[in-house]
């Protein structure tokens, strides 16, 4: 059995990293999902206040998303430019 090299277990933890980190997406899918249901029900309440509803929920949802894209850039990082193998 052949011993595993630094560059190798780098490599490896960075794929896992990059598997954890993309679960961050899960979070804003879910909070996205319910503030829409929450937004069409209220303008099936109001239909006559839907603009500020709808300005307000994509307010909401650019703001919950931005921890999904934190979690996809680190995820890019680890996989792609790898800062830890210079390390070696």
């Amino acid at each position: 059995m052949e011993p595993i090299t630094g560059r190798a277990l780098i490599l490896a933890c960075s794929a896992i990293g990059a598997g954890l980190a993309m679960i961050a997406g899960i979070g804003p899918g879910i909070g996205q999902g319910f503030a829409a249901g929450k937004g069409a029900e209220g303008v099936g309440r109001q239909p006559e206040a839907q603009g500020d509803i709808i300005r307000t929920m994509l307010l909401g949802a650019a703001v919950a998303e931005t921890t999904g894209i934190y979690g996809l850039i680190v995820a890019l990082i680890l996989l792609f430019a790898n800062p830890l193998i210079n390390l070696l």
